[in-house]
Order: structure tokens, then C-alpha cells, then sequence
């Protein structure tokens, strides 16, 4: 899997602010995509306190790799999908996390039957295709290429 590609893609959905600011659920969040959590130094910080670049590229990088790991939990043939089923499903891990891609039973069981439109389809007919519209049309839009 080419992860430069991977990072590129994620923090072009994900944006960039150096910054703790609100994400759309309202919770705690800085530079890429990261979820503040109680063990990160920038717990309990208040939104517009400023994060080093230095910073959010060090948990972006550890954003990635739990992102990839936490995919071969769920997906263990995770290795021998196409390229770009994994960036898709990497692109989902790190928007969602495992607790909320997990529940995309009906996507999952598309993509362990190779069955594309299938899995595009059940990500459809989900809550986050509206939340997330521009990157869930995206991503879906993908997935069906891949019958092609």
C-alpha cells in the first residue's frame, strides 16, 4: 500500500488546522483529524489554543499507524485487498474508528466477497454518507470502480 499516497488523501478529507477547534460533533480536536483525548498534553485545553506543526505531524503519524493497524483487526485479509480498497477503508478507519466502521456489517461482508457495488451500496445506506457527504461519494464512487 502506498501510505504517502494514503496521507495525502486523508489529510486533504481531514483539512489541516494548528489549532484545537470543534469538529462537527463538537469534540476536542487539532491538526488533522485528532481527536483530543485525555491522554493527549492538549487535554482539558481550550478551542484556539495553538499546536506546533511539529506536533500534529508527530500524531498524524501515530494517527496513521493505529488507522492501519486497527484495519487488520477488522479486515484480517486487509494485505491482499486491492490498493485502493485499503486506502478506502483506511480513509473510513480514520474518520470513524473501529467501533463505528465495525458496525458496516453489510460493507464488510461486500468486501470479503469482493463484491463491490455491494459493499457501495451499504455504504449508502448509512448515517455517515450524510454526515460526511463530499468524502462519502467520494469513497463510494471508488468502491464501484473497482468492479469495473
Amino acid at each position: 500500500m502506498n501510505i504517502d499516497k494514503l496521507r495525502t488523501e486523508i489529510a486533504e478529507d481531514e483539512g489541516c488546522k494548528y489549532e484545537i477547534y470543534l469538529d462537527h460533533l463538537h469534540l476536542p480536536t487539532f491538526g488533522i483529524g485528532h481527536l483530543i483525548t485525555k491522554d493527549d498534553e492538549e487535554y482539558g485545553q481550550p478551542v484556539g489554543t495553538v499546536i506546533e506543526q511539529e506536533r500534529v505531524q508527530k500524531v498524524f503519524n501515530l494517527d496513521m499507524a493505529v488507522t492501519v493497524d486497527e484495519c487488520k483487526v477488522l479486515y484480517p485479509d486487509f494485505d491482499d485487498l486491492p490498493e485502493d480498497c485499503q486506502h478506502i477503508i483506511c480513509n473510513m478507519m480514520f474518520n470513524m474508528g473501529r467501533p463505528r466502521l465495525s458496525k458496516f456489517k453489510g460493507m464488510k461482508a461486500g468486501v470479503d466477497a469482493r463484491d463491490w457495488n455491494r459493499a457501495a451500496d451499504e455504504m449508502v445506506d448509512s448515517r455517515w454518507y450524510t454526515q460526511v457527504p463530499n468524502r462519502a461519494r467520494r469513497l463510494v464512487s471508488r468502491m464501484r470502480a473497482l468492479s469495473e
